[in-house]
C-alpha cells in the first residue's frame, strides 16, 4: 500500500478500502467465483456473480478499488482538473477579457482536494458495501495451491471458476542506476503535498503526458523525455502533433528521440544522461517521475493452477480464458488495453463466459481512450497506419475544429474530428477526436461502430447547436460531397434542367 498521507481524507479512504480490522469469513466448502484483485476488473466480476445468485469469495492484497480510484484515474483527473482552472484563470484577462489574475495558487489545497474527492467516491469500492452484497471479502497474498483452489492468509478457497484480475504496477526498466534513486510512480505521486520546483519525467505516453500538463500549468518546470519524437505517440500523427504544441504551450520541456542512458543523484538532485544521435545531454531536476510502462501482476503460483503467463501477462483465448478451463483473466494482467472501463468489459464478458457457456468474443469489443491533457485527445479503433499495415484500403475524412462554431466561440480551435472509412463505403473503421471534451464524444462514434451504422447514419442525427459534437455530422456532409463524382453531378443538372420545364414548377 503506498498511500502514505497523514491527510484525515487518506485515513478516511482507507479505513473504506483496507479496513485495519476485519473479520475474515469462514470459507465456505466451495465457492462459485473466487476473484482475485479487487480493482475495476475484480470488483465488477464479483458484483455481477452475487448478483447472479453465486457464491462469491475476493481476495485482495493492496486496496479495494485498485489503481483507477488509487493511483490512476480518479486522482489524476481531480488534479488534471484544477490545473485547467489554474490556465483558464491566468489566460482570462487576455482571451475573454476578465479580470487579471497574479500570484501563486496553493497546490497542497489542490491536492488535498483531491484525496478528499477520492475518499468520497471510495464507498463504492469499500469493504462494507460488498460485504453487504453478499461477497466474501479476504484481504492477503492469494496463491494459487492447485487447478481449483487458492490460498491466503493460511486459508484454502476452493472453486468452481475463478476470475484473476491482479492488474499491473509500473514498470523500472534496466536502465543504468534507475534503482539507486529516490523516483516516483503513479503509485506514490499523489503523495506529494509541495509542488516540485522542477519535475523530470521519463515516459510520453498517457500518463507522463498527462502529469507532465498538469504539473506545468501549476508552475513546475517540466521535463518530458521519450525514445519517440512525438509525445502519445501511439496516437494519430496529427494528435501527437497538437499535444505538443499543448505541452509547449503550458510551459513543458519535451526531449523526444532521445535514449535514456542513465540516472544518478547528486547533491538531493536527479541526473538523468540522455543519447541523442550519439551525443550525450543532461537533465536535473528536483523530482524524478518513471512512467515507462505496466507489468503484469502474476506472482500468484499459476503454474500449481497450469496458468500459462509470459512477460506481457496471462494467456487468454478470445473468450478470456487462461490454458486451466476454470479460470479466466481481465483487465491489466492479460497485457490487453490497459484501461478502467477495458477491465469493466472483460469482467462482463468473463463472468457470462465463465458461468453461461458464453460465446463473447474480446475481439468483438470496440474500446475508445483518451488522453485527458487539454484538449483531449481520443481514438477508438486502429489509426490510419495501423489499418494500412493490416492491408485495409481507407478513405479518410478530417473536419478541422476551426469549422465548428462552438469551437470557435469558445476559443478552443486547436483540434479535430478524424474518421477512417472502409474505402468506397460508409463503413467507421476507426477515428480520432481532438477536443477540450474529446473522450465524451469518442462514444457516439464508438456507438456507431458496436452498432453497425455508418457514417451516413450517423450524419442523419440531429445534433444540438452549437456543440463540438456537430463536427461528427459534418464528417459525414464531407463524406457525401464526395460521392458527388463529375457523372453524379451531371445527372443531376439534367434532372433540374427537366424538372424545371414541368407544369407547376
Amino acid at each position: 500500500m503506498t498511500i502514505a498521507s497523514n491527510s484525515p481524507h487518506d485515513q478516511r479512504l482507507l479505513k473504506t478500502v483496507r479496513p485495519a480490522v476485519w473479520d475474515t469469513p469462514t470459507p465456505v466448502d466451495r465457492y462459485d467465483l473466487v476473484v482475485v484483485g479487487a480493482g475495476s476488473g475484480g470488483l465488477v466480476s464479483a458484483a455481477i456473480g452475487v448478483a447472479l445468485g453465486a457464491r462469491v469469495a475476493l481476495i485482495e492484497k493492496g486496496l479495494l478499488g485498485g489503481d483507477c480510484l488509487n493511483y490512476g484515474c480518479v486522482p489524476s483527473k481531480g488534479i488534471l482538473r484544477a490545473s485547467r482552472s489554474w490556465a483558464d484563470a491566468q489566460a482570462s484577462h487576455e482571451d475573454f477579457h476578465g479580470p487579471e489574475v497574479s500570484g501563486e495558487g496553493d497546490f497542497g489545497a489542490v491536492m488535498e482536494r483531491m484525496r478528499k474527492i477520492r475518499a468520497d467516491i471510495s464507498a463504492v469500492d469499500g469493504a462494507e458495501r460488498f460485504r453487504s452484497l453478499g461477497v466474501d471479502i479476504f484481504f492477503g497474498q492469494a496463491r494459487f495451491t492447485g487447478s481449483d483452489r487458492v490460498e491466503v492468509e493460511g486459508l484454502e478457497l476452493r472453486f468452481r471458476r475463478a476470475i484473476l484480475a491482479t492488474g499491473a504496477r509500473p514498470s523500472l526498466p534496466p536502465i543504468d542506476g534507475l534503482d539507486q534513486v529516490d523516483l516516483l510512480t503513479n503509485e506514490t505521486l499523489f503523495n506529494l503535498t509541495e509542488r516540485p520546483d522542477e519535475l523530470i519525467v521519463l515516459g510520453a505516453g498517457a500518463i507522463g503526458t498527462e502529469i507532465s500538463h498538469a504539473f506545468a500549468r501549476f508552475g513546475s518546470r517540466v521535463t518530458l523525455i521519450d525514445l519517440a519524437e512525438l509525445p502519445i505517440p501511439r496516437e494519430e500523427p496529427e494528435a501527437s502533433q497538437v499535444a505538443l504544441r499543448a505541452l509547449e504551450a503550458a510551459g513543458v520541456d519535451f526531449r523526444g528521440g532521445v535514449k535514456v542512458v542513465s540516472v544518478r543523484e547528486s547533491e538531493g538532485r536527479k541526473v538523468v544522461v540522455l543519447d541523442r544521435d550519439g551525443a550525450r545531454e543532461e537533465v536535473s531536476g528536483d523530482v524524478l517521475l518513471v512512467a515507462l510502462g505496466r507489468t503484469p501482476n502474476t506472482e500468484l503460483g499459476l503454474e500449481a493452477a497450469e496458468v500459462q503467463f509470459g512477460r506481457s501477462g496471462v494467456t487468454t483465448d478470445d473468450r478470456l480464458r487462461t490454458t486451466n478451463r476454470r479460470i479466466y483473466a481481465v483487465g491489466d494482467v492479460t497485457g490487453r488495453h490497459q484501461f478502467t472501463h477495458v477491465a469493466d468489459a472483460h469482467a462482463r464478458l468473463a463472468v457470462r463466459n465463465a458461468f453461461f457457456f458464453g460465446r463473447s468474443k474480446v475481439t468483438d469489443l470496440v474500446i475508445p481512450m483518451s488522453t485527458y491533457i487539454h484538449p483531449e485527445v481520443a481514438r477508438v479503433g486502429p489509426t490510419r497506419a495501423e489499418l494500412e499495415a493490416q492491408g485495409e484500403e481507407v478513405d479518410t475524412v478530417r473536419v478541422d475544429l476551426d469549422d465548428v462554431d462552438r469551437a470557435i466561440l469558445d476559443g478552443e480551435t486547436e483540434g479535430f474530428v478524424m474518421v477512417h472509412l472502409k474505402a468506397g463505403s460508409d463503413t467507421i473503421l476507426g477515428g480520432t477526436v481532438v477536443a477540450s471534451n474529446a473522450g465524451d464524444i469518442i462514444s457516439q462514434l464508438t456507438q456507431a461502430m458496436t452498432l453497425g451504422i455508418g457514417l451516413g447514419k450517423l450524419g442523419d442525427l440531429i445534433f444540438p447547436y452549437p456543440t463540438v459534437a456537430e463536427a461528427l455530422r459534418k464528417t459525414a456532409d464531407v463524406w457525401r460531397r464526395r460521392k458527388l463524382t463529375a457523372r453524379t453531378k451531371t445527372l443531376f443538372g439534367w434532372f433540374f434542367r427537366i424538372w424545371r420545364r414541368l407544369p407547376g414548377n
